[in-house]
């Protein structure tokens, strides 16, 4: 029999909202919280530790979140008021976890082909914009995502809800620009810079060797250091009166042209 919380001001309670609500929370606690039946399933596969899971009985049964969990979790049963005060959106099926960040360092990273393929994005302030970027990357199976100089944590509620679980599918490490580079020169890893200067067209270059594609923020672009250690920039043509598009659009136009010359293996 699982344990019932049906009480807001239970003092679990008001900790995971501060989970989900602050950064600080999740990176003191190394927790954080993740929704939905799919999300968590995805996070099972990426073998993520499960803490806590919490279900609201009127839209799950003990038995069906059972057949979506891979072995014996802490089950606390949850009225509709803790429920609304724990979800980041109403139609999550009922389900929340508290889980076990991990470390998303270089050393995590772990490549099975001698010719990787690399989404690198630096700065990305928006959630939405990280989500839809790890979305791509799951799409195009790219060996590892790394983000530069975040300025968001990666499991912040924004950023698993944007990327539909694809947060726990990628490999992802973090670093500051200078140290990605080292990362990327010392394994000879071509570093291919979207930006307006100095560029060729993107589909004019050999993407089947190892290949990071860097993409900046839409308002800045990339940095300089970027630009002084790329092997060559980049420039999707435009064709219509502006010069920019969206940064997860323009990382899927390129990692995809990337898996074009791989004949999408």
């Amino acid at each position: 029999m699982s344990k019932q919380i049906t009480s807001i001001q239970n003092s679990y309670i008001k900790q995971l909202v501060q989970l989900k609500d602050k950064s600080r929370e999740r990176r003191k606690s190394g927790l954080f919280l993740i929704e939905g039946v799919r999300e968590l399933s995805l996070a099972i596969k990426g073998n993520y530790q499960l803490d806590t899971v919490l279900f609201y009985p009127d839209l799950i049964s003990e038995d069906r979140l059972n057949e979506v969990l891979n072995s014996e979790t802490n089950l606390i049963e949850i009225s509709k008021e803790v429920y609304e005060k724990l979800a980041y959106r109403d139609t999550t099926e009922g389900v929340l976890a508290v889980a076990k960040s991990k470390i998303h360092n270089f050393e995590t990273l772990k490549f099975n082909t001698k010719t990787p393929l690399i989404l690198v994005a630096e700065a990305p302030e928006k959630p939405g914009n990280i989500g839809a970027l790890l979305r791509t990357a799951d799409a195009a199976n790219a060996d590892a995502v790394i983000i530069a100089n975040p300025k968001t944590d990666l499991y912040n509620p924004n950023i698993i809800r944007s990327s539909v679980g694809c947060v726990f599918t990628n490999q992802i490490a973090t670093g500051t620009t200078e140290d990605i580079i080292s990362f990327l020169r010392s394994n000879n890893i071509n570093i291919y810079c979207a930006a307006l200067q100095a560029s060729v067209d993107y589909h004019t270059q050999d993407f089947t060797k190892p290949t990071a594609i860097v993409v900046g923020t839409e308002a800045t672009g990339l940095s300089d250091t970027w630009l002084q250690h790329s092997t060559q920039n980049i420039i999707i043509p435009m064709q219509g009166e502006i010069d920019s598009m969206n940064v997860s659009v323009a990382a899927g136009i390129l990692i995809f042209e990337a898996k074009r010359q791989r004949n999408f293996k």
